[in-house]
Formats: C-alpha cells, structure tokens, sequence
C-alpha cells in the first residue's frame, strides 16, 4: 500500500515536472509574434524562460540571440530583416521574422497648444422649430437630417461655412423651391431635399437646424519629427461638444497658447487647464487630420520649437514597460515642466489601438497643482528610461492621479512617418 502511494506521488511529481519543463514553454513560444520588432542598438526581452534555444536561418546574422537569467533577449545589431527558430530540446516549435529598425527619433513635445479646426461643410449639432403659416416645424427635421450630420453641398456646390448656407437661404426666399443637401453619415453619403419654411415673424426662410462650421480649445503638442517637420498632439480624436461625434476636418491651425490656471480636478470632477490663445497671431502650424489617435499636421514655425526640447529615440509598445516613467507639459505660463508618474500597465498591441497606457502621477508638485490629469493636458509626452513611449490621452473620471496613454509608434503612423521605412529600404 506505500509503495502504491508513493509511486502515485512520484508519477505527480514526474508529471508535474514534465509540465513545467515543456507544456508551458511551449505555450509561450507559440504565443510570440510572428514578426518581431528591434530598434538597431536595443535589446528586447522575448521569452521567460530559459529552457527555451533559438536558432537563425542566415549564416551573418543581423540580430544575436542571448540567454540570461530571465530568459531570452534579442540584440539588435545591423538594420535588416532574418528568420529565427525557436526550439526546445532540439524539437523546432516557431519560426518568426525579426526586424532590426533603424532607430529613430523625434523632439517631444510639451507646449500647450491652442486649436482651431474647420468642419468639412457645416456640423449639424441641433434643431429648432420654426412659427410658420404651416405651425411650428423644422424643416430639416422632415427633411430627415439628424444631428451629427454633415451638409457637404447644397445643389451641387460644395458648402465650406455657415456664410455659404445663408446665401443659399437668400436665394430660396426668392425662389421658394427646395435645396437639394448632399450629407455624409457615418462616412457614408446621400441626398435629400428640404424645403425651407418661412418664419412669420421676421419673414426670414430657415431650415431648423443649429450648424456649426469650427471649434477650438487647447491641447498639449506629443512630439515633432526634426525631419518633415511633422507633429502630432493631443493623443485622441476631437470630437463635437454637443454631439459627441468626431468632426471631420477640413483643416486647421495650431497657435502659442499660454496657461494661465488651473482648475484642479478631484473624485468625480476632472479638473482643467485654463488657457488663452489669440487666432490672430502666434500661428505656428496647420492640421491636416483628427484620428483616433490625435491630431496631426505640419509646423510652419518648426525651428523655433525645436528648441525646446532635444531629439529622443522612440519606444515601440512591446518595449514600454512597468515602472517609473514622466510627462512633459504646462501647467503655468509656457513653461514646459518634467514630471513623475508610475507606468501601470501596458499592453504590447500588434494592431493600432488606443489606451494602451495605464499611468499615474506620483508627482507631489504636479498632483498639488492639478489633482493629477486634468483636461488639456492630452497629448502630454510620456518619457521612460531617455526613450518617447507614448502620450497621455484620458483621465479617471474617479480618481483624477490616473488615466489612459497610446503609444507613441500608433501617433507616428497617423503623421505619416514610416518607422520601417529604413529597414524596407535596406532589404
């Protein structure tokens, strides 16, 4: 009867053991990538355990394989591209691509920015009744038109402001016939006729509806490519204040802006940064797109911001990692301040997503200044070990220390800047 326990325990053991020593390497190589991504110079951690060999096709390799204690870490040697085999015990389990990237940098931003964008026609944010010999109604309303669309022509004619919908107005009240609207929704488009009723009141024809042609508001800049002179900011997308939808832009222009307090945000209440930028003057670059992922465009005053900060090498989202970490940003004046703050979490996306990011400020000047994240500070550089991981984009509405970044290589695809383009070009 022992020696039946103990060969029960034995055989436990043994089983366990096999487990350990191949089940579960087995599952972390076949959950690697099957590109992998190195900056020329860098190392990067990609398997834990050490059990695990890897083996590279090319005889000159670009990339060199080393075991440490932790597992195994691949060097980056010579921009490049090379198949590598992960085995274990001789037995081949994966294959995967690595790319050696040249490395890149760019200026981190830091500089409250004050923004103007112009809607690709005009927005429609709401509608009203009009007292007219036929009761009170709203044309635009009948006509089908829901808030959040976009009138991008009337009879044919592109609409670029709210100047060019009230000479049309002019022109029914002269006519009484129906506008022919082309409107987009959703990114899809189609036409409608609507027929503005006469208020008889003033005697004026309207259609019913509230437009709105641009929008403004202040943001902070993540960073400048030294090269095309490229930016990009804020970090996610602007959208309208009253239909919460993303405005389609047309274009826009980025001015100075100068922070002139703070309303510091607490449990519940997100906090704001408090700014003033005049469109008149201090323009200092236009936007040419609103993503997902901030907002980009060209400077036209780029060498006078590139004296703000020095160019850093960028961090690709698989590198950022838990720790300490700091922000770039404004919160009195222009002047451009370094903060502490705690990296969380972050995830290694493979595909462009937001949120990447958990952060929290841990800085005592910053969170007696502001409560921690407060609005207007989206776009805020986020700093780890010399390198441009990310930027801040979202505050906890609960607990205003912490909030959301995106990594910093998803903004760079939306500018335009190719971070393989060196390694396309040297294959």
């Amino acid at each position: 009867m022992k020696n039946r326990k103990f060969c029960k325990k034995f055989f436990g053991i043994a089983l366990l053991m096999i487990v350990i020593f191949l089940f579960i390497p087995v599952i972390q190589v076949l959950k690697l990538p099957s590109v992998i991504d190195v900056f020329q110079g860098d190392s990067i951690h990609v398997l834990s355990n050490s059990n695990v060999n890897a083996k590279i096709d090319d005889a000159v390799p670009v990339f060199a394989v080393e075991k440490g204690i932790h597992g195994l870490y691949i060097d980056g040697e010579k921009v490049g591209e090379q198949n590598v085999v992960f085995n274990l015990a001789g037995i081949p389990i994966k294959k995967s691509t690595v790319r050696v990237l040249k490395e890149m940098k760019v200026i981190p931003g830091g500089q409250s920015i004050g923004v103007q964008l112009n809607t690709l026609g005009v927005l429609v944010v709401g509608y009203h009744q009009i007292n007219s010999t036929e009761g009170k109604l709203s044309p635009g309303e009948a006509a089908g038109i829901r808030v959040g669309d976009i009138i991008s022509k009337i009879n044919g004619n592109s609409i670029t402001n709210m100047n060019d919908l009230t000479q049309y107005l002019e022109n029914a009240q002269n006519k009484n016939s129906p506008l022919k609207l082309t409107i987009i929704r959703n990114k899809e488009t189609f036409e409608t006729d609507l027929t503005p009723a006469q208020d008889s009141l003033d005697k004026n024809f309207k259609i019913g509806l509230y437009v709105r042609d641009s929008a403004s508001g202040i943001g902070t800049l993540t960073f400048i490519d030294p090269i095309s002179g490229k930016y990009g900011a804020l970090g996610h997308v602007i959208s309208d204040a009253d239909t919460k939808a993303p405005i389609v832009v047309k274009d826009g222009t980025i001015y100075n802006s100068t922070v002139t307090s703070i309303d510091k945000g607490t449990d519940g209440n997100p906090g704001e940064k408090l700014a003033r930028f005049s469109t008149g003057k201090e323009k200092i670059g236009t936007i040419n797109s609103n993503t997902p992922f901030g907002i980009f465009g060209t400077l036209s005053q780029k060498n006078d911001l590139e004296k703000s900060n020095i160019a850093l090498p960028i961090a690709l989202s698989s590198q950022v990692k838990k720790g300490p970490a700091q922000i770039l940003t404004v919160v009195d004046g222009n002047k451009i301040e370094r903060f502490d703050i705690e990296i969380v979490n972050s995830v290694p996306q493979k595909i462009p997503a937001i949120k990447g990011i958990i952060i929290k400020v841990t800085d005592k000047r910053l969170l007696e200044k502001t409560g921690g994240i407060v609005q207007g500070m989206s776009g805020s550089p986020i700093i780890q070990d010399g390198k441009l991981v990310g930027a801040v984009t979202h505050v906890f509405v609960n607990d205003p220390t912490s909030g959301y970044g995106v990594h910093i290589e998803w903004m760079l695809r939306e500018a335009g800047i190719d971070i393989y383009k060196a390694e396309k070009q040297a294959g």
